[in-house]
């Protein structure tokens, strides 16, 4: 039988290089082959496949140097030959300038706000290699002197930084005893052991299914109690130190002061780091065990906010890191954000804004956010300065998101929309509408848009250059009711920006259409509501865009949405400022409309006011007058609600019945009628209610008696239709009747004795005045 002299062989073809769609990283394309070659050493194509390898470049960052990372590139892929580098520089260079996919987006929203690896300080890295065999011999170690302590419970330490130990180190019952005892009763002779051991209970505390065990042997609270005196010695610490200081200053030629000042600088310096990451350690630890809430409140108890807080003012930006994520994660719950209040966090957290740390960045970031949902908190961030800073994040990719979040609460509280005018957040806002348009991703921008420009001065500056014709002219192209909003916002300030809205009439005008979407109409409608400018030819704009048969039937109740309605209202209070205008709308029948939708709506008090002033517009001009005074009932609604509860529903309906009854006569009878009748009318429910008063028995004494309601007879009127005007204490005339001369239909009858008490009368409106006096 001869030998089998075949052999297999695998071939690799590259294929295309590209990127990857949604990650920073390149996809190469390669293609596998397997061939057999025989005794000839003809190859036989057994079988193929394609296949592809993403290789990620995570570092990639605007600032990186792309030649060098396409050369690591090249390096490190096999796959990739040396002879494609131009092509892998060139996707690189593609993807540095890539804006992030809406994937992307959310991932980096999302991404977890977990610090960083811990990282031992120098000295507590061991030679020597661990053995899960020898975990016995390591925790005798502990029994020893610190240095043994401090080796063996390094040796564990090796051993549960690997996950797959936690499990074995777990059912060691007495090795998890040793290191608790250990720590409970030598923390305070050492900061490295102690560091050690909580460094080991910290590795099963990143797993939820070993918390048990941590908090069975109370590490939790052993780690609050190690913060606190931590932060008491560094208070101790800093004390010395500045004594010292002050004894250099008081005395600069004395060599002793000056050589025990280095020395306990050097030690200072030399305590602080390991220092610090003991307490990185207790607080991450801390932080992993807060996922229940019940242990949380536990921490909350104990004061956890006022510690974090007081780590604020140190330096380290990794322990930062792990203090300002512990406080994000408690800032959720308001117990925890009024205690951070109390504590003035804000004002420690503005000097993180803006920083080189990334991470820490972002997280300030975030609590901030948090925050700011509490209107005192968000006055707090405008005092201590975050305003400008905040804007100049603006254009920080990484942060956009978040910034944007915390611009849009501040430009809620009308007392900080004026601040936004002396930064460049409307440049930035203005650029950005004009480079982005109005994406979703962009909803936000045009939220602080409408915010701010409800300011006149922040309207200023949206419309400085081109800035109001390019937003019209996005709003219009894309239909954007957001836009639009924030057009509608600039259009209600008077001064130089309302001139400026003339070109863009009839482009509004035009969008109000009944098979446009009402929403967009609502908005269309309310901006031209706000043209109120002298020069506007109204009634030339309704009859070229037919805009009054709309109006009209808008005005029908049920036709539309509440709020279109009302717009509809306040467009027909604007346009009826002009004479021409107003005789079309009431020749149009629109006058009944107001006065049914006004019976139909008579509890809203807006949708009253806002009709009440058409009236008032319209009365204004002859033509419409005559029709208000004369064909409808319009003046009996405004005398019905002359007494409305709404001071501002008053003043209009005054101010409208005052010009109605300067033109007809009979309905300033009754006008006037009416206006007597209320005030006797609220005259004698105070003088009820008064001698009704136990306390008070007599409203007046006897010099200044009062006779009420009687007739020729010195009878009562049973029915009590008889209205009052009361007048005492009057000068002596010579006993005949007098007008008293308020406009009121009412009389007084004076003594002709010096001593006699005035008395005071009144009469029915259909009746002759009398005199109960006899």
């Amino acid at each position: 039988m001869q030998d089998d002299t075949r052999s297999l062989k695998r071939k690799v073809t590259v294929g295309s290089l590209d990127v990857h769609p949604t990650e920073k990283a390149l996809v190469v394309h390669y293609g596998v082959e397997a061939l057999i070659s025989d005794e000839n050493r003809d190859h036989i194509l057994v079988d193929r496949r394609d296949a592809q390898k993403i290789v990620r470049v995570k570092s990639l960052s605007p600032s990186t140097d792309v030649e060098a990372l396409a050369k690591k590139v090249v390096e490190e892929c096999r796959l990739i030959p040396a002879s494609r580098l131009p092509e892998v520089e060139h996707l690189l260079y593609y993807l540095q300038n890539r804006k992030l996919s809406p994937v992307e987006a959310e991932k980096k929203e999302k991404r977890s706000a977990r610090p960083r690896e811990l990282t031992p300080f120098d000295g507590m890295e061991l030679n020597e290699k661990a053995s899960i065999t020898k975990v016995d011999e390591y925790v005798e170690l502990l029994y020893e002197g610190i240095p043994e302590a401090v080796r063996g419970a390094g040796l564990i330490l090796q051993l549960a930084r690997n996950p797959d130990n936690l499990e074995e180190l777990l059912h060691n019952e007495t090795a998890l005893g040793a290191l608790a005892r250990v720590l409970r009763e030598d923390w305070k002779q050492s900061v490295e052991l102690a560091t050690i051991i909580i460094y080991i209970f910290f590795c099963f505390s990143s797993f939820s299914q070993f918390h048990a065990v941590v908090i069975h042997y109370k590490i939790g609270l052993l780690c609050l109690n190690v913060v606190e005196h931590e932060l008491k010695r560094h208070d101790v610490w800093c004390e010395d130190l500045h004594k010292k200081s002050k004894a250099c200053e008081s005395a600069p030629e004395d060599g002793s002061l000056r050589r025990d000042h280095d020395k306990v600088m050097r030690k200072y310096q030399s305590l602080v780091p390991k220092q610090e990451l003991l307490i990185r350690v207790s607080l991450y630890l801390l932080l992993n065990l807060a996922e229940d809430t019940r242990t949380e409140l536990k921490m909350r108890n104990k004061n956890i906010v006022g510690l974090l807080v007081k780590v604020l003012d140190r330096d380290n930006e990794e322990l930062l890191t792990v203090v300002v994520s512990f406080l994000k994660k408690l800032s959720v719950f308001l117990e925890n954000k009024n205690d951070m209040a109390e504590v003035d966090a804000v004002a420690r957290l503005a000097r993180f804004v803006p920083c080189e740390h990334e991470d820490l960045l972002n997280l300030t970031l975030r609590l901030l956010f948090n925050l700011s949902f509490d209107s005192g908190l968000r006055a707090k961030m405008v005092e201590v300065g975050l305003l400008p800073k905040l804007t100049a994040l603006m254009g920080d990719d990484n942060n956009r998101q978040v910034v944007m979040h915390l611009l849009y609460h501040i430009s809620i509280d009308d007392s900080f929309k004026g601040m936004f005018a002396h930064t460049d957040c409307i440049p930035q806002l203005m650029q950005m509408l004009y480079e982005h348009g109005v994406a979703e991703n962009e909803a936000d921008v045009v939220a602080i848009g409408i915010n701010l420009a409800a300011n006149q001065k922040n309207a200023q500056l949206v419309c400085e250059g081109n800035g109001l014709k390019m937003l019209v002219k996005k709003a219009l192209k894309k239909k954007s009711c957001l836009l639009m909003k924030m057009i509608r916002n600039v259009s209600q300030h008077d001064g130089p920006t309302k001139p400026l809205f003339i070109d863009y009439v009839g482009d509004l005008a035009a969008e109000i259409r009944a098979d446009e979407e009402e929403t967009w109409v609502l908005e269309c409608l309310g901006t031209l509501a706000n043209f109120t400018i002298p020069d506007l030819d109204w009634e030339l704009v309704l009859k070229e865009y037919n805009l009054v048969p709309y109006l009209k039937d808008r005005l029908k109740p049920g036709s539309a949405e509440d709020d279109l309605v009302l717009e509809v209202v306040l467009m027909i209070g604007t346009v009826s400022t002009d004479a021409a205008c107003a005789a079309m709308l009431a020749k149009s029948g629109i006058i009944p409309a107001l006065i049914e939708l006004l019976n139909a709506q008579q509890e809203d008090d807006e949708f009253v006011c806002q009709i009440v002033y058409v009236f008032y517009q319209m009365v204004f001009h002859q033509a419409t007058r005559d029709v208000i005074i004369k064909d409808t009932q319009a003046p009996a609604y405004l005398i019905d609600l002359m007494h409305d509860k709404n001071i501002e529903i008053r003043k209009v309906c005054d101010n409208t019945l005052d010009i109605v009854a300067e033109y007809d006569e009979e309905w300033g009878r009754k006008i006037q009628s009416e206006k007597f009748r209320y005030h006797n009318n609220q005259w004698l429910d105070m003088i009820e209610s008064r001698q009704a008063d136990d306390s008070e028995p007599f409203l007046y004494d006897n010099d200044s008696r009062t006779d009420l309601f009687y007739n020729a007879d010195g009878v009562t009127p049973a029915d009590g239709s008889v209205s009052l005007d009361l007048f005492t204490d009057l000068p002596p005339h010579n006993g005949d009747l007098h007008h008293i001369g308020d406009g009121s239909d009412a009389f007084d009858l004076s003594s002709s004795s010096p001593g006699r008490p005035a008395t005071a009368y009144g009469f029915r409106p259909d009746e002759q005045p009398f005199c109960p006096y006899s």
